[in-house]
Order: C-alpha cells, then structure tokens, then sequence
C-alpha cells in the first residue's frame, strides 16, 4: 500500500498532465494549472528541507571538528552574511536586490570574484583535457583538431591577419555542423526524458519511493 498510492499519484498526475498538455481549455487546463502551484509550493518546501539539512550537517561536522570544518564555517558564516544583508536590504531599501543594498556588495565584491576565481582554474582542467582530446589518434580526433584549430584561427584577431577567410570557416563550422550535432544530442536527451517520464508514469521506474 505504501508503495501503491505514491504510484497511483503518480500515473494519475502524469496522464492529466499530458492530456492537458493537448487540451489546455476546460477543466483539464484548470487542474493543469493548479498542479503547477502545487509544484511550486512542494518546490519551495524542498528548498528550506535542503537549507536545513545542509546548515544541520555542517554544524555537526563544525562541533564535532571533523576533518574540513573548517569549511564546514566558512560556509555556515557565508549563509548567515547573506541572510543579514539580504534583510538589510529588504527593510531599508524594500529589495535586497537594490543597487546600495549591502547584499548586492557581498555579490558584487565577494560572490562575483570568487566564480571568476573558480571559473579561471576550470580553464586550467579544460586546456589539459584539450590537449588529450585533441591528439590526432585516429580520422575523429584528426578531424576533431582541424575543426578546433580552424574555429580558433577564426575567433582570434591573428587568425583573420593571417587569412581573411578563417572567420567565415569558422561561423560555417559553429552553425552547420555543430549545430546539427547539438541538436542530435538535444534529441537523445529528449527522448531519454520522455522514456524515464513514461517509465515512472506506468510504474517500473519507482527510485523515488525507495
């Protein structure tokens, strides 16, 4: 039984959603709309579970000096700034989202640089798996390396002064090829989603209930 309503839920909520995906007027449209609030209130309801779960877990790593706890308050001080200068500026400036607000000072000076910071180390990673990538193995990898060579020699100045048709190569390769092939893979991933969507619907998926 325990196992049984959550699926019933489940197949019940999945077909009035698709059949109301075909006909949204009526009172399919109407409960259609009404399950997306309820989407956004379970939604939001997860978040605080989250917030909690993570803030109670790192107290206990931080009282407990677990190895990292030092992180463990990094984070816990992080969330509690945030959470003071996100009320600052609701009360005095009636957002926190406002241009003086102090929140927008810890984005702005403390968030923005340390996702630059992260994001200039990530290039690092991504140049070292460039260049295991982009050894010319075999035809794909040849030809994968021509494609990046030509794409670069395109996008950067030097590229054009050597030759002026380097750009128009390099726009034909972003938006015939890598497009068709950007869309191939959007439409695996989008028949993998609607077959995990059928699954759980009908029942044989059931990883949410375990």
């Amino acid at each position: 039984m325990k196992q049984r309503i959550p699926i019933a839920i489940s197949f019940i909520t999945g077909i009035i959603i698709i059949v109301a995906f075909y006909f949204p007027n009526g009172p399919l449209g109407d409960i259609e709309q009404r399950t997306l609030v309820w989407f956004a209130v379970v939604a939001g309801i997860s978040m605080v579970v989250g917030v909690e779960s993570l803030l109670r877990v790192n107290l206990m790593k931080v009282a407990r000096r677990r190895p990292g706890w030092g992180f463990s308050l990094i984070l816990l001080a992080s969330c509690i700034l945030t959470l003071v200068t996100a009320t600052i500026g609701q009360i005095k400036y009636g957002s926190p989202f406002h241009v003086d607000s102090p929140f927008m000072y810890v984005f702005s000076y403390m968030v923005v640089p340390l996702q630059a910071t992260m994001f200039a180390v990530l290039a690092f990673f991504i140049a070292s798996a460039a260049y295991r990538a982009f050894r010319a193995r075999n035809l794909a990898a040849t030809l994968l390396l021509l494609s990046a060579v030509l794409v670069m020699l395109g996008r950067v100045p030097i590229g054009e002064t050597i030759w002026k048709g380097f750009p128009q190569i390099s726009d034909w390769i972003m938006n015939v090829p890598q497009i068709g092939a950007k869309r191939g893979i959007m439409i695996g991933a989008y028949l993998g989603a609607a077959a995990t969507s059928i699954r759980i619907i009908l029942g044989i998926e059931r990883s949410y209930i375990s």
